[in-house]
């Protein structure tokens, strides 16, 4: 697990191997255990060939410095993640003919590329990205991990193609373009993240997930080479016990070879059903006391950490809990959205970011239950999904906006849940009806506050799937943008952030192959969601856990904001020194704020979508564009 950085830029160009390290410095906390630079002219001697590489140790401590060369220099690599499957691929390898001088994964994708190519990735079970250079080839190869969970950003400019595994690494070099994207900034209020492959910055944009890029002769082709299975996967298996059989031995499976280190390493367990399935099998291959690390809140209704604990006393874990206040989340929000290189979407990135400190301690990496909900359909959006269809068809939308919705919207403050449900069954437009189950404003509210009509997607990738049920398809918009450019970034840049690696069992490539093959009912047939894993792990959990009500890891910034944070939520949006105040109507900023903070309506979503945004603006400044501020508000 590392960072990495480099260029491929025009000879005359080339910014030199001080401009490299400072690259690599500024993700040093994603490898604090050591550094590593190589350059090389391509054989023609147009164009200079960079990689740099900051090392988190975890595999072969002693033996997989990067970037590394074969042995006979014809390849070389710079590397971010880790592949699984590594031992048993090397095996393969050397069976091959395939010499290895190392234990580490890293030789291990060398020779895969050898013997393969660019095939080599769609044998890999991990997490990564990479640049490798061929010297035969006069090629580059960089690639991302089937559904994202490692970074790869990309600044483009004339003569030159710069990658870096964090946005701010990128910022520092010169020729990057960092004006604000503004398509970026409309979507971003639609869907609180920034789908791929965006960023909010015109001069840099993420390679997406299951895709790779060659570059030759000054050219970069990307395409992708991994396609969500719920796509194009029929269900086929049809007996739910089967189901649960084979759910049972590929997860166990998942989570055994993510347990492969030569580090400490431990469990991250809010005490709810994934992560709690999670520390049972890994109790099962432990060969000593496992490590859990759990975190919640004084305020009650907000924290699992009696859970977390109950599961921890269960199997004997040493377990470390963490109680957040709301000093310790203001004092570390700052620094959460610095690691991002965007707003902080969601607010439990911060407490993720604190819990990832304290773990560091004594591991240098973790499971965690990250990505279940998005394959087995665990949200109540999934169950809604199910019978919505049949709402749409007996309730009209004249009917739903005229009778439903006045309704709903005159519910107390508490019932937002509901709210969001009714704007979805409101939705007759499958696309943006996934945009708006966890999304930030409705169109109304957009338009109030931008003047402009809502967005196209960025990215019509995850809007693709042209059959199956609405479950299956709203999964697969779970798998190729909310997971990967909004959770899967909040496990990787807050955990990396303290030096920590987040391995996740759920995104295991071959599980999800597995789960494509079920239908709707072995997922979202149980009230609570998620079936089959229910079943499976019913031998190993009591039915407290099995069976008590979701809490999800939600942070109480609504009551914050009313409270101990209203002083920072003044500052960020009503203050004169408001960037977001030029760019939106502070009118409707005003309104917002102040019937939240008078317990009129709960809008605790859109406003820390908007405080991030203005946090972001300050913290990064980027160009606005001459005129933009004003015609966006006029």
């Amino acid at each position: 697990m590392c960072g990495i950085v480099g260029w491929i830029v025009e000879a005359a160009r080339a910014p030199g191997e001080g401009a490299l390290a400072a690259l690599a410095e500024d993700i040093r906390h994603r490898g604090p255990d050591g550094s590593g630079f190589w350059r090389s002219a391509t054989a023609d001697g147009r164009h200079e060939v960079a990689f740099g590489h900051r090392r988190l140790s975890i595999i072969d401590l002693g033996g997989g410095h990067q970037p590394m060369s074969s042995a006979d220099d014809a390849v070389t690599v710079t590397f971010n993640g880790e592949i699984y499957n590594y031992v048993e691929l090397r095996e393969e390898l050397r069976a091959r003919g395939h010499a290895f001088r190392t234990e580490s994964d890293t030789e291990v994708l060398i020779e895969a590329y050898r013997a393969w190519g660019e095939d080599c990735v769609a044998r890999f079970r991990g997490m990564f990205a990479f640049a490798l250079f061929d010297r035969a080839r006069q090629s580059v190869l960089i690639a991302r991990d089937a559904f994202g969970k490692k970074p790869l950003f990309l600044a483009e400019s004339p003569g030159r193609i710069a990658f870096a595994s964090e946005i701010p690494a990128l910022l520092g070099l010169p020729g990057t373009d960092r004006t604000l994207d503004w398509d970026a900034l409309d979507a971003y209020l639609v869907d609180r993240y920034v789908p791929g492959p965006a960023t909010f910055f015109s001069g840099i944009r993420k390679l997406p997930p299951g895709c790779l890029g060659i570059w030759a002769k000054g050219r970069l082709d990307v395409r992708r080479y991994f396609t969500p299975p719920f796509a194009e996967t029929a269900p086929d298996v049809t007996d739910f016990g089967e189901a649960v059989r084979l759910f049972e031995a590929a997860f166990d499976e998942a989570v055994r070879i993510r347990m492969r280190s030569d580090a400490p390493f431990g469990a991250f367990l809010s005490g709810g059903l994934e992560s709690s399935a999670v520390v049972a099998t890994m109790a099962r291959h432990a060969r000593g006391r496992l490590r859990t690390f759990s975190v919640g809140f004084a305020e009650a209704a907000y924290s699992e950490l009696d859970h977390a604990r109950a599961v921890a006393d269960l199997f004997d874990t040493d377990h470390t809990a963490c109680v957040i206040t709301p000093e310790d989340f203001a004092e570390a929000w700052p620094d959460a959205l610095a690691h991002r290189g965007a707003p902080v979407t969601e607010t439990s990135d911060i407490p993720i970011l604190l819990l990832a400190r304290a773990a560091s301690a004594s591991v240098k990496m973790v499971l965690t239950g990250e990505g279940s909900d998005e394959l087995l359909a665990g949200y109540p959006k999934h169950r809604a999904e199910r019978w919505l269809a049949l709402y749409q068809s007996l309730v009209p939308g004249v009917v739903h906006d005229r009778l439903v919705h006045p309704a709903v919207g005159a519910m107390p403050y508490g019932a937002r849940r509901v709210k969001v449900l009714a704007n979805a069954l409101a939705e007759r437009d499958r696309s943006a009806r996934m945009r708006r189950w966890f999304g930030g404003v409705s169109s109304a509210e957009r338009l109030a506050l931008t003047g402009r009509a809502d967005p196209a997607a960025i990215d019509d990738f995850p809007f693709s799937i042209a059959r199956g049920s609405g479950v299956r398809r709203t999964q697969f918009y779970d798998q190729t943008s909310y997971l990967p450019d909004n959770l899967l970034e909040r496990g990787d840049r807050m955990m990396m952030a303290a030096g920590i690696e987040g391995r996740m069992p759920f995104m295991d490539v071959e599980l999800a192959r597995l789960v494509a093959r079920f239908p709707d009912r072995f997922l979202v047939g149980h009230p609570k969601g998620k079936a089959v894993l229910r079943a499976a792990t019913a031998r190993m959990l009591p039915a407290t856990i099995l069976n008590r009500r979701k809490v999800g890891f939600t942070v109480p910034t609504g009551l914050w904001f009313r409270g101990p944070l209203r002083a920072r939520l003044e500052d960020l949006l009503l203050s004169g020194a408001s960037e977001t105040r030029r760019i939106l109507r502070p009118a409707e900023i005003d309104r917002l704020v102040a019937e939240h903070l008078e317990g009129r309506s709960d809008h605790q979503k859109v406003l820390w979508s908007l405080a991030n945004l203005e946090l972001f603006l300050r913290t990064f400044k980027p160009g606005l564009g001459a005129g933009q501020a004003q015609s966006r508000v006029a």
